[in-house]
């Protein structure tokens, strides 16, 4: 994987083997942020990162000017990668938090401009996720929630939904806490 844009552009970051990771494609990250980029400023966001697994979209938020970005993963060999490729690249501006998202969420109170969640594909809970974010209001008003899943998952009916994109194997769902139409 490599960061594709900001100060530490180009620059590529080898995860080890041993992560129980799937890391989100540069081809889906590049147009991921494509989108982002013309829905929020990124250098005035506070961002959360959910099943952050390599930290490969913190990474990319942090080199693009994001202020501070709270990545979260409950696999310890992922903090553990996650902190030390930080402190590689110089980034104090990621923190590193191991925890079960779906115990986090309930009790955290900050809200963000930017939530991305990358679970397992395999997850039986994305339901719950999505209604995690919305009940404990995590969301700034005009903040984006971005949910990566597996192509058998349809959020086009929730509430808050407002787009979906499709990138390879890789789908993203978009959420704000005020709907939008399709971008």
């Amino acid at each position: 994987m490599r960061i594709i844009r900001g100060r530490n552009q180009r620059r590529q970051i080898v995860a080890p083997d041993n992560l129980p990771t799937r890391p989100t494609t540069d081809m889906a990250k590049e147009s991921l942020f494509n989108i982002l980029e013309n829905q929020i400023d990124v250098e005035e966001i506070i961002a959360l990162d959910l099943f952050a697994g390599t930290g490969n979209i913190s990474y990319e938020l942090v080199s693009r000017g994001c202020p501070h970005v709270t990545a979260v993963d409950e696999n310890q060999n992922c903090v553990r990668f996650i902190r030390e490729t930080a402190s590689k690249l110089n980034m104090p501006e990621l923190s590193v938090l191991k925890s079960d998202v779906f115990k986090f969420l309930p009790m955290h109170k900050a809200k963000y401009g930017l939530i991305f969640a990358d679970p397992p594909y395999d997850c039986q809970h994305y339901d719950l996720l999505v209604d995690l974010i919305f009940q404990n209001e995590l969301l700034k008003e005009g903040g984006i929630f971005v949910l990566e899943h597996d192509r058998t998952i349809d959020f086009s009916t929730h509430p808050n939904y407002y787009d979906h994109r499709k990138y390879g194997k890789v789908n993203f769902t978009f959420f704000s806490a005020s709907p939008q139409k399709t971008v």
